[in-house]
């Protein structure tokens, strides 16, 4: 099995509950393990319209390529009613493949890692909670990258429980 994170994010509807409803759909695919989940964290949104997002990072395992990882997210993304009228819309769920083991790919429909992680602390926060040590190359330790993106307001959102393994039906 492959070890991955996956981000998940979205500013329309009951995300909170969304985000947690989405990540019962991605562990129910059998070739999808979540190991561990972060916190909750709610931010302004960068370089996008619309509200305020909620976001978290999922460590999983899985048995999918890269492509079809991604296919499997876009059609839970569909099924929480995604739509895309225009680039960075408001959206009712968003979820990324961050970092798949340690691929580097620059195909047009998946980059790996993620090319604008280092840039959001919304994928930042949530992803150094699973793995605080995580590098990636040409970056370095992402932690660095933290002091840079100060100007960004972000919150851990207040009474869920973090660092869930195994239990992804816990939405306290």
């Amino acid at each position: 099995m492959a070890n991955a994170f996956i981000g998940l994010g979205g500013n329309v509807g009951d995300t909170r509950q969304i985000l947690t409803d989405a990540v019962i759909c991605l562990a129910q695919i059998p070739s999808i393990q979540i190991n561990a989940r972060s916190c909750f964290y709610i931010s302004s949104p960068v370089d996008a319209p619309g509200g305020n997002y909620i976001n978290n990072v999922l460590s999983i395992s899985t048995t999918l390529e890269p492509k079809s990882l991604l296919h499997a997210c876009q059609s839970v993304e569909k099924h929480f009613g995604r739509e895309r009228p225009f680039e960075k819309a408001p959206r009712t769920l968003d979820i990324d493949v961050l970092i798949y083991e340690d691929i580097i790919s620059n195909d047009p429909e998946l980059i790996i890692p993620h090319p604008r992680m280092t840039e959001r602390m919304f994928v930042l926060l949530p992803l150094l909670e699973l793995a605080p040590e995580i590098e990636l190359p040409m970056h370095g330790k992402l932690k660095n990258k933290i002091p840079n993106l100060s100007w960004q307001k972000i919150e851990k959102l207040p009474t869920q429980q973090c660092f869930i393994s195994g239990d992804v039906n816990n939405t306290h």
